[in-house]
């Protein structure tokens, strides 16, 4: 689903488009948050009503490992990688490791 999909599903799907809109966080910005809700429609088929919590968290997991580079096991980031497969993020910040940071200065 790229983002022109996902602005027509939008315009198809009012309904479920509120709904949906209402998990944003009050914080968050429109360039995360369009991201994530990406990530929520491409994957709400497979997480039926009370495991929509469950789509929510993955959902904070993926947004927190690429736009602030958080680290999670790499079971999960493999899970949450493969469900965000195709979503284009523009501008996202690039996190290097401390010890990628130690070699490159010893070089």
């Amino acid at each position: 689903m790229a983002s022109m999909d996902v602005e027509e599903f939008i315009g198809q799907n009012r309904q479920l488009a509120d709904r949906v809109e209402a998990f944003r966080g009050f914080s968050e910005s429109d360039k995360h948050w369009k991201g994530r809700r990406e990530f929520i429609f491409r994957n709400m088929a497979d997480f039926p009503e009370p495991q929509v919590d469950h789509l929510l968290a993955l959902s904070m997991v993926w947004q927190n490992h690429v736009f602030m580079g958080c680290r999670y096991s790499s079971e999960l980031l493999q899970r949450v990688m493969e469900m965000a497969e195709g979503i284009e993020v523009e501008d996202a910040p690039v996190f290097k490791t401390r010890d990628e940071i130690i070699r490159q200065q010893k070089r």
